[in-house]
């Protein structure tokens, strides 16, 4: 659920905004610029260019406040290196990385983080400090007694950093209305024909109305009612009770509609995966590429069979892909019924073993990657026939296909590789895929990929 956004005045950028959005993207930049300036006499294009290609990869920052000194570390360090290392590839990659100084770039390198880092703790100690909130408090309202404004009051409570202070609740007086619902700390200030006095007297900022669509017409007169005060109105449609992947309100011809179940990689975020994908998987084949042919003898002479184990999955809306692994098994299932595997299964070769537990059977699916089929994060891609059997059980297991199915997950990396034992089980693995998909960033991208690595050669799940 994005409340946070909901509760940020709308687009309005106010200062909390703008600096969450613009720290990152101008500290990597100013920093770029200072040592460039330092060193060399002026600033040359190239350099220009470097900070252009620096601020479309970081705007808008991500930056969010941690709970303790370590998460800020480990956040800010592996945002910087994902950067750096992007841009890095394509400066190899293009021959352009020669037109720096490489003492500019790796001391820029090695500075940056230290910054962002320092600069972090200190917008975080600013913003929660009692000068900031006193010159930002703002007073509001929620109208509207139920679950809805009492997520909404805990929540604005728990954001020190928002600066809003509920004063109370008014309600709707209405067979339809919820206000025999009990709100923990909430004081009912009365209906909302008090509303409008209330509102000039008292002189509130903010207005949020909780109310059901049911009640349209009770809505349509408090705005009404409302024209004659300053305070800013905001409407908070109670589908956002639900668990909505990745909302937000967009407009068709200046018609506003809302996002309640999206990808997350549209628009750039789209390019930038797909970008970072096929470089990274380009880069890890040419590395592996001694690798692969070792393993594919190793299978060849293991047991008779074919080298590739190819499947039919399901990928991006649903559609049907093949994807590529080295054959661990005696068989090669791919039918209406396929039995996943399980601890001391025969079908598992003596080699096919070793590859499994050490997942080195996923490698060849860095081609499905080059191909556009896969990424290489992403929720894991069951055969057909589990999907058709699971799909019928698990509310919203198919959303997890609003993006590419992926080599690795974050589902597998908190504890659910292998055999699902139970329907459960499985429930419990499309929660982390769903969870994935809310909060998506190439950031969680690169902690996946480094958990992954971690976990290759101590994982017990993997058989």
């Amino acid at each position: 659920m994005r409340f946070q956004q909901q509760l940020s005045f709308s687009k309005a950028l106010n200062f909390h905004t703008l600096i969450k959005i613009l720290v990152d993207p101008v500290l990597m930049i100013a920093s770029l610029f200072i040592l460039t300036n330092y060193f060399q006499d002026k600033i040359t294009s190239q350099y220009v260019v470097l900070s252009i290609m620096i601020f479309a990869l970081t705007f808008p920052g991500v930056w969010v406040k941690a709970k303790s000194f370590f998460e800020e570390l480990f956040n800010t360090f592996v945002q910087w290196f994902l950067t750096i290392g992007i841009l890095l590839l394509f400066g190899y990659a293009t021959g352009y990385l020669n037109h720096f100084a490489q003492q500019i770039i790796v001391l820029w390198a090695v500075i940056t983080p230290v910054i962002l880092v320092l600069a972090h703790l200190l917008v975080a100690s600013y913003l929660s400090s009692k000068y900031y909130i006193a010159s930002v408090k703002k007073t509001a309202v929620i109208i509207g007694v139920n679950e809805l404004s009492q997520q909404l009051f805990d929540r604005v409570n728990a954001s020190r950093e928002l600066a809003i202070e509920v004063k109370g609740f008014f309600d709707v007086i209405s067979e339809q209305s919820s206000s025999d619902f009990k709100v923990n700390d909430i004081e009912l200030m009365g209906t909302v024909a008090d509303l409008p006095e209330y509102v000039k007297n008292h002189k509130i900022d903010l207005i949020y109305i909780a109310l059901p669509p049911s009640l349209h017409d009770e809505i349509m007169t408090v705005l009404d009612d409302l024209k004659d005060t300053t305070a800013s109105i905001y409407f908070v449609p109670n589908f956002f009770m639900a668990d909505l992947i990745q909302a937000r309100i967009d407009d068709i011809d200046g018609m506003p509609v809302v996002a309640v179940c999206e990808t997350p990689f549209s628009g750039f975020n789209g390019f930038m995966k797909s970008i970072s994908d096929f470089i990274l998987a380009t880069t890890i084949l040419c590395l592996i590429s001694p690798l692969l042919i070792v393993l594919g003898l190793g299978v060849k002479l293991s047991s008779p069979g074919p080298i590739l184990f190819k499947q039919r999955r399901y990928g991006l809306d649903g559609h049907e892909i093949v994807v590529y692994k080295f054959r661990s098994m005696t068989v090669t299932e791919d039918g209406d019924k396929v039995t996943q595997a399980t601890v001391n299964d025969k079908r598992v070769t003596k080699f096919g073993k070793f590859i499994r537990k050490t997942s080195l059977d996923e490698l060849p699916q860095f081609i499905n990657v080059i191909q556009g089929r896969m990424s290489i994060v992403g929720p894991r891609p069951h055969a057909v026939s589990h999907n058709e059997m699971y799909r019928k059980v698990i509310k919203g297991y198919m959303v997890r296909h609003k993006v590419k199915p992926g080599i690795t997950g974050w589902a597998q990396v908190n504890g659910f590789r292998g055999e699902t034992e139970s329907v459960e089980s499985m429930k419990s693995r499309i929660e982390y895929d769903l969870d994935y998909l809310k909060k998506w960033s190439l950031s969680l991208d690169l902690k996946i990929i480094l958990k992954t690595v971690l976990l290759v050669f101590r994982d017990s799940k993997a058989y």
